[in-house]
């Protein structure tokens, strides 16, 4: 991958210090000045999102309290023509939120509300600055949750969810953010409040929720959300398998949706991942497997334990040396603390470690890894596998050490290299990070110069002057021209092996 020039900090640099204060003094007419932070030890903290690689001081930080503050700050910019990043919780991983030097980072963190929680709709209100399990948490006495849950649910908000079209664990039965919003609120670059998509279940006009659901905050600032909301099923249980080869766990993924299952979850971790969780948390995981499936069914008693016995038997054909079951609830919280502690766990045994994000169809699984191992031997970093594999989406984590000369570097173009794998065989270069500005790159590889010509005319048609998170998502003609003229780059759109 190719990184950005680290441009000159906004406070070293005498225009930019300029246009600060004069910005400044505007947006103190109608804000409180703890909610104005133009301090380098105050706007430190926002200089990146997780993909920490990636850092950058904004020229200044605003943290609104009201829509209409939202409105006025986004109104004063367009008239100065000032860019504007806005953001969460800051637990992206693909530098979506990195700031501009010349531009106002507009932080959401204040708008925390549970506006309305209607149990017979099955909906939830929320300001975007609500942590995502906040929901399932506020609903639980309905007998409801909020199905989406990425790893970083106890901090990620649903802002910051429908920016990026997170998914999680449970994706796989009920659906991305996209599957499980119903409206929202936006207000655009000049301050327009628009109003995309309703309580019932299809809307007239162009999807525009659809497309604005993974936007990136390339095309609006997201101040309200509607959640659509499931009933707590009667039982959910777990099921642990392990095995012996990768490979063979890859194919059984694919064996567990031919057979006509659709489990709840169904993840997937290789060695690596598994020793580090378990150190962990102590989830009781076979650290002595080269893989192990998740696999969680449920509905009512009677489908589930019909599935499990019939899933069980499958597991055990495909090749698993063990099939362990949830004994009680608290055992499978235990296998999915595991997992989505997966990354953090990964974080201790490696000084710094690069998490990927990509989508392959199911059936190429096997190829992929054996694919990205390979990989791994030829760049000479390790490789930790954690992905949904119900769906698809891969998590490879490269493991590296930043303070040892290129390794960053390695890192990253090893990362382009398993993107590339997966256009390649048919896949995406993200499947719930987004783009950001790490796979800039990568996007001249999936899509044509036609294509992102088109990109660009749909992100013009909502911010004509290119204000609201410039650099990100859409890459330039030109960077594309020079990455492609790159040796050994594959062409654009490439065809998927036979």
């Amino acid at each position: 991958m190719t990184r950005p020039p680290n441009d000159p900090p906004p406070f070293d640099n005498p225009t930019l210090v300029a246009a600060r204060a004069d910005l400044v003094r505007e947006l103190r007419r109608f804000l409180p000045e703890d909610a104005v932070l133009i301090h380098e030890e105050e706007v430190r903290p926002y200089e990146c999102d997780g993909l920490s690689a990636y850092r950058q001081l904004p020229l200044l930080v605003v943290l609104p309290r009201t829509v209409e503050e939202v409105q006025r700050v986004l109104r004063l910019c367009h008239a100065r023509g000032v860019p504007v990043v806005a953001r969460g919780a800051g637990t992206g991983l693909s530098g979506g939120a990195l700031p501009a030097p010349d531009g106002v980072l507009l932080s959401l963190a204040r708008f925390t509300r549970i506006l309305d929680v209607d149990p017979l709709a099955r909906t939830a209100r929320v300001q975007p600055g609500v942590r995502n399990l906040a929901i399932s948490e506020a609903v639980r006495p309905h007998g409801l949750y909020y199905a989406p849950d990425p790893s970083s649910q106890i901090a990620c908000t649903i802002g910051g969810n429908v920016a990026e079209n997170s998914g999680g664990v449970h994706c796989l039965k009920y659906g991305l953010t996209v599957h499980n919003v119903l409206a929202i609120r936006i207000v655009t670059m000049d301050g327009e409040i628009l109003e995309l998509g309703g309580q019932a279940l299809d809307s007239p006009g162009y999807d525009l929720l659809a497309l604005f659901i993974g936007s990136e905050g390339l095309l609006g600032v997201t101040v309200e959300v509607t959640v659509r909301l499931l009933p707590i099923p009667e039982r959910a249980q777990a099921l642990l398998a392990a095995y012996d080869d990768v490979t063979t766990a890859a194919q059984a993924v694919g064996d567990i949706i031919a057979a006509g299952f659709i489990p709840a979850g169904l993840e997937m971790m290789d060695g690596p991942a598994i020793q580090a969780a378990e150190d962990f948390v102590h989830a009781g995981y076979p650290t002595d497997a080269a893989a192990i499936l998740l696999c969680e069914l449920d509905g009512t008693n009677r489908e589930v334990s019909e599935q499990l016995a019939a899933v069980r038997d499958l597991l055990l054909a495909g090749g698993a040396t063990e099939v362990r079951t949830a004994r009680d609830e608290a055992e499978r919280q235990r296998f999915w603390q595991g997992r989505k502690a997966a990354f953090p766990a990964i974080g201790r045994c490696s000084p710094d470690y690069y998490c990927m994000d990509g989508t392959i169809p199911r059936r190429r699984l096997p190829e992929v890894l054996r694919r990205t191992a390979e990989l791994s031997d030829e760049y000479g970093l390790r490789v930790a596998n954690v992905f949904h594999a119900g769906d698809g989406n891969m998590h490879p984590l490269i493991l590296y050490d930043a303070n040892q000369p290129d390794e960053l570097a390695r890192a990253e173009e090893l990362g382009g290299r398993i993107l590339e794998l997966c256009v390649a065989v048919g896949g995406t270069i993200t499947g719930e990070h987004g783009v950001g500005i790490e796979k800039l790159p990568q996007m001249c590889v999936q899509f044509s110069p036609e294509e992102l010509s088109q990109f660009a005319a749909i992100k013009t048609a909502f911010d004509p002057e290119g204000l609201l998170n410039p650099g990100k998502g859409i890459p330039t003609p030109r960077r594309c021209s020079e990455y492609r003229q790159l040796p050994n780059r594959p062409s654009p759109v490439s065809s998927p092996a036979p």
